[in-house]
């Protein structure tokens, strides 16, 4: 059991320098094949010639450095180059020589530096080639050494052109990770401004609240019981946001549900916020991620009555079916868009909340009501698990 997995381990260490080795040595033994020798790449028209010692040498200079053609591509290139060329000088022409369309592949895919003098390095050494085997040989047309050229020209483009596709491509997935961490940034940052900006803000109208009731213990003693519950609250949804980032944080719920709906409101009651809440229907029995939307636009619109429209009447409406979570928030005081000026309002909520109600497939409408006042209002799909 334990040998085939260290072998998996040794090729997946190894990478693409565990194909290349095999094939390296597969072309090493076929060059020697009596039916395979003398039919391998020939350039200049010299008369074939039996492999001797040297020939040895020049079939493995041109195979074995391909093992190493990922991490050293120029350095075999080099090597492969000049067995190829002592096969063509002397005859050979085994069928080592097509090492070096794969060897130019790979200097033309790997290669990060100086590429285009390496160009001009082996267009120089092949051309010194080309009039030396010219020379020795019967003398073809230089046509035949230019089309050569430009087949090897064109298995540099190769290698360049899968270079260029997985630079591409690198830099797709560098975007997609970085859209990605951007977004969930964003979905972080509109959990904490839901969690932390109800919950602060009615801890901080309840404390000011209780500066006013120093006379009056029974009511201080109510006042500061409900910071307290209001503190516990944030801490335990503090958790839930905790559970979301970090999955083996706990064990409870991630998410709050609908039913901690009745919960919101009477915070908010005792915040100082006279708050009707009503919830009908009979929810679905597989809401999604609807339970949590509608959660968060009740909570939304509750801090913004306390901040904006303090001591007016709120009025809460939540209507469940099979099919959806339809929330109408209104309060007789004025709106987000009409305090727009005051502090603490960053105009992220009810742009979060549009975004969520979006995402689900849902619609969402925030503005001020003809009778007066603000209204919220969600039709949220129930279902999606997004």
């Amino acid at each position: 059991m334990n040998g085939p997995r260290r072998l998996r381990e040794l090729w997946r260490r190894s990478g693409t320098t565990g194909w290349y080795l095999p094939l390296a040595l597969v072309l090493f033994a076929a060059s020697f094949l009596p039916v395979l020798r003398s039919n391998g790449t020939e350039v200049g028209g010299l008369p074939n010639r039996p492999y001797d010692a040297l020939a040895v040498a020049a079939i493995a200079l041109q195979c074995l450095p391909l093992a190493g053609r990922r991490r050293w591509p120029a350095v075999s290139l080099t090597l492969v180059s000049l067995g190829f060329a002592v096969d063509q000088l002397r005859g050979y022409h085994s069928l080592a020589g097509a090492a070096l369309a794969v060897a130019l592949v790979s200097v033309g895919s790997r290669l990060e530096h100086h590429r285009r003098a390496t160009a001009i390095l082996f267009t120089t050494a092949y051309v010194s080639l080309a009039v030396a085997l010219h020379q020795l040989g019967p003398g073809d047309p230089p046509s035949e050494f230019v089309t050569f050229y430009l087949l090897l020209a064109l298995t540099w483009a190769v290698g360049t052109w899968y270079r260029s596709t997985r630079i591409a491509e690198a830099e797709h997935r560098r975007r997609v990770a970085e859209d990605t961490r951007t977004a969930e940034r964003a979905r972080i940052a509109r959990e904490l401004h839901d969690v932390v900006t109800h919950h602060v803000t009615a801890m901080v109208v309840q404390a000011e609240a209780a500066r006013y009731l120093t006379a009056a213990p029974d009511r201080l003693d109510q006042s500061l019981t409900a910071v307290t519950e209001t503190g516990r609250a944030a801490i335990t949804d503090l958790r839930h946001l905790l559970d979301l980032l970090d999955p083996g944080h706990g064990t409870e719920p991630r998410t709050p549900h609908a039913g901690r709906l009745l919960t919101l409101a009477e915070q908010t009651r005792q915040a100082g916020q006279p708050v009707e809440f009503t919830e009908e229907g009979t929810p679905a029995r597989s809401a999604g991620s609807a339970d949590l939307v509608a959660y968060r636009v009740v909570q939304e619109t509750l801090t913004n009555a306390l901040k904006y429209a303090q001591g007016s009447r709120t009025s809460v409406r939540v209507h469940h079916d099979e099919k959806e979570i339809t929330v109408e928030v209104g309060t007789d005081g004025p709106g987000p868009k009409a305090q727009g000026a005051l502090p603490g309002g960053s105009g992220r909520g009810l742009a979060g909340l549009r975004e969520r109600v979006d995402v689900l497939g849902g619609d969402f409408h925030a503005g001020p009501h003809p009778d007066g006042g603000f209204v919220v209002r969600a039709r949220i799909p129930a279902g999606s698990p997004s």
